[in-house]
Protein backbone atom coordinates (compact mmCIF):
# COMPACT_ATOMS: atom_id res chain seq x y z
CA UNK A 1 0.00 0.00 0.00
CA UNK A 2 2.82 2.36 0.88
CA UNK A 3 4.41 1.75 -2.49
CA UNK A 4 1.11 2.52 -4.23
CA UNK A 5 0.74 5.71 -2.16
CA UNK A 6 4.24 6.89 -3.13
CA UNK A 7 3.50 6.07 -6.76
CA UNK A 8 0.33 8.20 -6.75
CA UNK A 9 2.20 11.09 -5.10
CA UNK A 10 5.00 10.85 -7.66
CA UNK A 11 2.53 10.80 -10.54
CA UNK A 12 0.77 13.86 -9.15
CA UNK A 13 4.12 15.63 -8.92
CA UNK A 14 4.96 14.82 -12.55
CA UNK A 15 1.60 16.10 -13.74
CA UNK A 16 1.92 19.30 -11.71
CA UNK A 17 5.51 19.88 -12.92
CA UNK A 18 4.46 19.21 -16.51
CA UNK A 19 1.63 21.71 -16.26
CA UNK A 20 3.95 24.33 -14.78
CA UNK A 21 6.55 23.83 -17.50
CA UNK A 22 3.87 23.83 -20.14
CA UNK A 23 2.35 27.02 -18.81
CA UNK A 24 5.73 28.73 -18.51
CA UNK A 25 6.69 27.61 -21.99
CA UNK A 26 3.38 28.81 -23.38
CA UNK A 27 3.75 32.13 -21.57
CA UNK A 28 7.29 32.53 -22.92
CA UNK A 29 6.13 31.74 -26.45
CA UNK A 30 3.23 34.15 -26.13
CA UNK A 31 5.58 36.84 -24.82
CA UNK A 32 8.03 36.30 -27.69
CA UNK A 33 5.21 36.39 -30.23
CA UNK A 34 3.85 39.57 -28.67
CA UNK A 35 7.26 41.24 -28.81
CA UNK A 36 7.71 40.25 -32.45
CA UNK A 37 4.23 41.52 -33.27
CA UNK A 38 4.94 44.76 -31.41
CA UNK A 39 8.20 45.27 -33.32
CA UNK A 40 6.47 44.48 -36.60
CA UNK A 41 3.68 46.95 -35.79
CA UNK A 42 6.22 49.65 -34.89
CA UNK A 43 8.11 49.13 -38.15
CA UNK A 44 5.15 49.02 -40.48
CA UNK A 45 2.44 51.14 -38.90
CA UNK A 46 0.77 52.56 -41.98
CA UNK A 47 -0.78 54.87 -42.84
CA UNK A 48 1.64 57.20 -41.09
CA UNK A 49 1.65 61.00 -41.00
CA UNK A 50 4.88 62.98 -40.63
CA UNK A 51 5.80 66.65 -40.67
CA UNK A 52 8.17 67.33 -43.56
CA UNK A 53 11.07 69.77 -43.89
CA UNK A 54 8.71 72.59 -44.87
CA UNK A 55 6.50 72.07 -41.83
CA UNK A 56 3.71 70.43 -43.83
CA UNK A 57 2.00 67.18 -42.82
CA UNK A 58 2.49 64.32 -45.27
CA UNK A 59 0.61 61.03 -45.03
CA UNK A 60 2.18 57.83 -46.40
CA UNK A 61 -0.71 55.42 -46.93
CA UNK A 62 1.26 52.18 -47.14
CA UNK A 63 4.83 50.93 -46.89
CA UNK A 64 6.75 52.33 -49.90
CA UNK A 65 7.84 49.73 -52.44
CA UNK A 66 9.53 51.98 -55.01
CA UNK A 67 11.48 55.10 -54.02
CA UNK A 68 13.10 57.92 -55.99
CA UNK A 69 15.67 60.15 -54.27
CA UNK A 70 16.34 63.66 -55.59
CA UNK A 71 19.54 64.37 -53.62
CA UNK A 72 22.62 62.31 -52.59
CA UNK A 73 22.17 62.78 -48.84
CA UNK A 74 18.68 61.29 -48.97
CA UNK A 75 20.04 58.38 -50.99
CA UNK A 76 22.78 57.66 -48.47
CA UNK A 77 20.29 57.71 -45.62
CA UNK A 78 17.91 55.40 -47.50
CA UNK A 79 20.68 52.89 -48.20
CA UNK A 80 21.81 53.00 -44.56
CA UNK A 81 18.21 52.16 -43.61
CA UNK A 82 18.38 49.06 -45.80
CA UNK A 83 16.18 50.46 -48.57
CA UNK A 84 18.64 50.03 -51.45
CA UNK A 85 16.54 47.46 -53.31
CA UNK A 86 13.53 49.77 -53.20
CA UNK A 87 15.34 52.72 -54.79
CA UNK A 88 14.51 52.95 -58.48
CA UNK A 89 15.90 56.41 -59.30
CA UNK A 90 18.54 58.83 -58.04
CA UNK A 91 20.03 62.19 -59.02
CA UNK A 92 22.92 62.59 -61.46
CA UNK A 93 25.17 63.51 -58.51
CA UNK A 94 24.68 60.29 -56.54
CA UNK A 95 27.94 58.40 -56.06
CA UNK A 96 27.55 56.44 -52.82
CA UNK A 97 27.19 53.65 -52.14
CA UNK A 98 28.52 51.99 -55.29
CA UNK A 99 25.12 50.44 -56.02
CA UNK A 100 23.58 53.92 -56.29
CA UNK A 101 25.60 54.53 -59.46
CA UNK A 102 23.68 51.71 -61.16
CA UNK A 103 20.26 53.25 -60.51
CA UNK A 104 18.25 55.18 -63.10
CA UNK A 105 19.29 58.84 -63.22
CA UNK A 106 16.50 61.40 -63.01
CA UNK A 107 18.51 64.59 -63.55
CA UNK A 108 20.30 67.08 -61.36
CA UNK A 109 18.97 70.26 -59.79
CA UNK A 110 16.34 70.34 -62.55
CA UNK A 111 14.98 66.81 -62.24
CA UNK A 112 13.11 65.10 -65.07
CA UNK A 113 9.47 64.91 -63.97
CA UNK A 114 8.44 62.62 -66.83
CA UNK A 115 11.27 60.20 -66.10
CA UNK A 116 10.35 60.03 -62.43
CA UNK A 117 6.68 59.36 -63.22
CA UNK A 118 7.70 56.62 -65.66
CA UNK A 119 9.54 54.81 -62.84
CA UNK A 120 6.20 54.58 -60.96
CA UNK A 121 7.50 55.34 -57.47
CA UNK A 122 5.12 55.52 -54.53
CA UNK A 123 7.51 57.82 -52.63
CA UNK A 124 9.82 60.61 -53.77
CA UNK A 125 12.40 61.90 -51.28
CA UNK A 126 12.86 65.60 -52.06
CA UNK A 127 14.88 68.13 -50.06
CA UNK A 128 14.11 71.51 -48.50
CA UNK A 129 17.27 73.06 -49.97
CA UNK A 130 15.80 72.87 -53.47
CA UNK A 131 12.08 72.59 -52.78
CA UNK A 132 11.23 76.23 -53.49
CA UNK A 133 13.04 76.28 -56.84
CA UNK A 134 11.42 72.96 -57.77
CA UNK A 135 7.95 73.80 -56.53
CA UNK A 136 6.23 73.26 -59.90
CA UNK A 137 7.99 69.96 -60.56
CA UNK A 138 7.14 68.61 -57.12
CA UNK A 139 3.50 69.62 -57.61
CA UNK A 140 3.42 67.71 -60.90
CA UNK A 141 4.61 64.60 -59.08
CA UNK A 142 1.90 65.05 -56.45
CA UNK A 143 -0.71 65.57 -59.18
CA UNK A 144 0.42 62.24 -60.66
CA UNK A 145 -0.52 60.55 -57.40
CA UNK A 146 3.02 60.21 -56.05
CA UNK A 147 3.71 60.94 -52.38
CA UNK A 148 6.47 63.55 -52.04
CA UNK A 149 8.38 63.90 -48.78
CA UNK A 150 10.52 67.02 -48.45
CA UNK A 151 13.37 66.21 -46.06
CA UNK A 152 14.67 69.02 -43.83
CA UNK A 153 17.78 70.98 -44.86
CA UNK A 154 20.21 69.86 -42.14
CA UNK A 155 22.69 72.41 -40.76
CA UNK A 156 23.72 70.59 -37.58
CA UNK A 157 24.22 67.01 -36.40
CA UNK A 158 20.86 67.17 -34.61
CA UNK A 159 19.26 68.18 -37.92
CA UNK A 160 20.84 65.13 -39.58
CA UNK A 161 19.48 62.88 -36.85
CA UNK A 162 16.04 64.36 -37.57
CA UNK A 163 16.43 63.67 -41.31
CA UNK A 164 17.29 60.03 -40.64
CA UNK A 165 14.38 59.67 -38.23
CA UNK A 166 11.99 61.32 -40.70
CA UNK A 167 12.92 59.02 -43.60
CA UNK A 168 12.87 56.05 -41.23
CA UNK A 169 9.34 56.81 -40.07
CA UNK A 170 8.12 57.39 -43.63
CA UNK A 171 9.50 54.04 -44.84
CA UNK A 172 8.70 51.78 -41.89
CA UNK A 173 12.33 51.56 -40.73
CA UNK A 174 12.10 53.49 -37.48
CA UNK A 175 14.05 50.95 -35.45
CA UNK A 176 16.95 50.97 -37.90
CA UNK A 177 16.92 54.78 -37.97
CA UNK A 178 17.31 54.91 -34.19
CA UNK A 179 20.19 52.41 -34.37
CA UNK A 180 22.01 54.58 -36.92
CA UNK A 181 21.48 57.73 -34.87
CA UNK A 182 22.69 56.12 -31.64
CA UNK A 183 25.73 54.73 -33.42
CA UNK A 184 26.59 58.18 -34.79
CA UNK A 185 26.16 59.78 -31.37
CA UNK A 186 28.36 57.16 -29.70
CA UNK A 187 31.18 57.64 -32.21
CA UNK A 188 30.93 61.42 -31.99
CA UNK A 189 31.11 61.33 -28.20
CA UNK A 190 34.21 59.12 -28.38
CA UNK A 191 35.89 61.68 -30.65
CA UNK A 192 34.93 64.54 -28.32
CA UNK A 193 36.36 62.63 -25.38
CA UNK A 194 39.71 62.23 -27.15
CA UNK A 195 39.72 65.89 -28.15
CA UNK A 196 39.49 66.92 -24.48
CA UNK A 197 43.17 66.02 -24.13
CA UNK A 198 44.10 68.90 -26.48
CA UNK A 199 44.76 71.97 -24.36
CA UNK A 200 43.71 75.39 -25.64
CA UNK A 201 47.32 76.53 -26.13
CA UNK A 202 47.90 73.49 -28.37
CA UNK A 203 44.83 73.97 -30.54
CA UNK A 204 45.79 74.43 -34.19
CA UNK A 205 44.51 77.06 -36.63
CA UNK A 206 42.98 75.43 -39.70
CA UNK A 207 42.15 76.78 -43.15
CA UNK A 208 39.67 74.60 -45.08
CA UNK A 209 39.64 75.26 -48.81
CA UNK A 210 36.54 73.98 -50.58
CA UNK A 211 37.32 75.57 -53.95
CA UNK A 212 40.79 76.31 -55.40
CA UNK A 213 42.26 79.44 -56.96
CA UNK A 214 41.41 81.67 -58.72
CA UNK A 215 38.06 81.67 -56.84
CA UNK A 216 39.02 80.48 -53.38
CA UNK A 217 36.13 79.49 -51.12
CA UNK A 218 36.24 78.28 -47.53
CA UNK A 219 33.87 77.10 -44.80
CA UNK A 220 32.62 79.57 -42.19
CA UNK A 221 30.20 79.21 -39.30
CA UNK A 222 26.90 77.52 -39.94
CA UNK A 223 28.58 74.69 -41.86
CA UNK A 224 29.30 71.10 -40.86
CA UNK A 225 33.01 71.72 -41.38
CA UNK A 226 33.03 74.49 -38.79
CA UNK A 227 31.14 72.29 -36.32
CA UNK A 228 33.54 69.41 -36.94
CA UNK A 229 36.58 71.57 -36.23
CA UNK A 230 35.01 72.63 -32.94
CA UNK A 231 34.35 69.00 -32.01
CA UNK A 232 38.04 68.11 -32.41
CA UNK A 233 39.31 71.26 -30.64
CA UNK A 234 40.67 72.94 -33.79
CA UNK A 235 40.28 76.62 -34.66
CA UNK A 236 38.62 77.55 -37.94
CA UNK A 237 40.53 80.64 -39.14
CA UNK A 238 37.44 81.64 -41.15
CA UNK A 239 35.06 80.93 -38.28
CA UNK A 240 33.97 84.56 -38.05
CA UNK A 241 32.50 84.36 -41.56
CA UNK A 242 29.05 83.01 -42.49
CA UNK A 243 28.46 80.01 -44.72
CA UNK A 244 30.79 79.58 -47.68
CA UNK A 245 32.65 82.91 -48.17
CA UNK A 246 35.05 83.69 -51.01
CA UNK A 247 38.53 84.89 -50.01
CA UNK A 248 41.26 86.64 -51.93
CA UNK A 249 44.61 84.87 -51.81
CA UNK A 250 46.07 87.78 -49.85
CA UNK A 251 43.40 87.59 -47.15
CA UNK A 252 43.66 83.81 -46.90
CA UNK A 253 47.46 83.94 -46.48
CA UNK A 254 47.09 86.59 -43.77
CA UNK A 255 45.18 84.10 -41.62
CA UNK A 256 48.44 82.17 -41.20
CA UNK A 257 46.98 78.67 -40.61
CA UNK A 258 48.92 75.81 -39.01
CA UNK A 259 47.08 73.25 -41.13
CA UNK A 260 45.42 73.49 -44.55
CA UNK A 261 42.66 71.09 -45.58
CA UNK A 262 41.42 70.87 -49.17
CA UNK A 263 38.16 69.12 -50.05
CA UNK A 264 38.37 69.00 -53.85
CA UNK A 265 41.00 66.32 -54.48
CA UNK A 266 38.45 64.12 -56.24
CA UNK A 267 38.15 66.54 -59.15
CA UNK A 268 41.39 68.58 -59.05
CA UNK A 269 44.56 66.61 -59.67
CA UNK A 270 47.27 67.00 -57.03
CA UNK A 271 45.19 69.45 -54.99
CA UNK A 272 47.61 69.55 -52.06
CA UNK A 273 50.64 70.01 -54.33
CA UNK A 274 48.94 72.96 -56.00
CA UNK A 275 48.49 74.66 -52.62
CA UNK A 276 52.07 73.89 -51.61
CA UNK A 277 53.40 75.40 -54.85
CA UNK A 278 51.68 78.80 -54.53
CA UNK A 279 54.43 81.43 -54.25
CA UNK A 280 52.40 83.71 -51.96
CA UNK A 281 51.86 80.88 -49.46
CA UNK A 282 55.48 79.83 -48.95
CA UNK A 283 55.77 81.44 -45.49
CA UNK A 284 52.44 80.12 -44.19
CA UNK A 285 53.18 77.65 -41.32
CA UNK A 286 51.03 74.91 -42.90
CA UNK A 287 53.03 75.09 -46.14
CA UNK A 288 56.42 75.50 -44.47
CA UNK A 289 55.75 72.43 -42.31
CA UNK A 290 54.11 70.47 -45.16
CA UNK A 291 50.84 70.16 -43.30
CA UNK A 292 48.46 70.34 -46.27
CA UNK A 293 45.96 67.48 -46.59
CA UNK A 294 42.97 66.54 -48.72
CA UNK A 295 39.77 64.97 -47.35
CA UNK A 296 36.72 63.61 -49.14
CA UNK A 297 34.30 66.47 -49.68
CA UNK A 298 31.21 64.24 -49.34
CA UNK A 299 32.26 63.15 -45.84
CA UNK A 300 32.43 66.69 -44.48
CA UNK A 301 29.59 68.40 -46.33
CA UNK A 302 26.92 65.78 -47.11
CA UNK A 303 24.29 65.59 -44.31
CA UNK A 304 24.05 61.85 -43.87
CA UNK A 305 25.28 58.88 -41.82
CA UNK A 306 28.90 59.27 -43.00
CA UNK A 307 29.40 62.69 -41.39
CA UNK A 308 31.08 61.11 -38.39
CA UNK A 309 33.62 59.56 -40.78
CA UNK A 310 34.31 63.12 -41.93
CA UNK A 311 35.02 64.19 -38.36
CA UNK A 312 37.41 61.27 -38.00
CA UNK A 313 39.25 62.16 -41.22
CA UNK A 314 39.71 65.76 -40.13
CA UNK A 315 40.81 64.68 -36.67
CA UNK A 316 43.45 62.26 -38.00
CA UNK A 317 44.82 64.86 -40.43
CA UNK A 318 44.99 67.72 -37.92
CA UNK A 319 45.94 65.83 -34.74
CA UNK A 320 47.49 62.52 -35.88
CA UNK A 321 49.25 62.04 -32.55
CA UNK A 322 45.87 62.06 -30.76
CA UNK A 323 43.56 60.30 -33.20
CA UNK A 324 45.67 57.79 -35.13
Amino acid sequence: MKQWKYYVMFLAFLLTFGLLVGCNSENANNETTAKKQEAKTEEAAFPVTVKDGLGEEVTIQSEPKKIVSLIPSNTEIAYALGLGEKIVGVSDFDNYPEDAKKKEKIGGTDFNVEKIISLKPDLVLAHASGAHNSKDGLQQLKDAGITVLVVNDAKTFDDVYHSIELIGKATGTTKKAHEIIENMKTKLEAIKEKAKSIKEKDQLKVWVEVSPAPEIYTAGKGTFIDDMLKVISAKNVAGDQEGWPMFTEEKAVALNPDVIITTYGDYVKDATKQVMSRPAWKDVPAVKNKRVYDVNSDLVTRPGPRLVEGVEELAKAIYPEVFQ
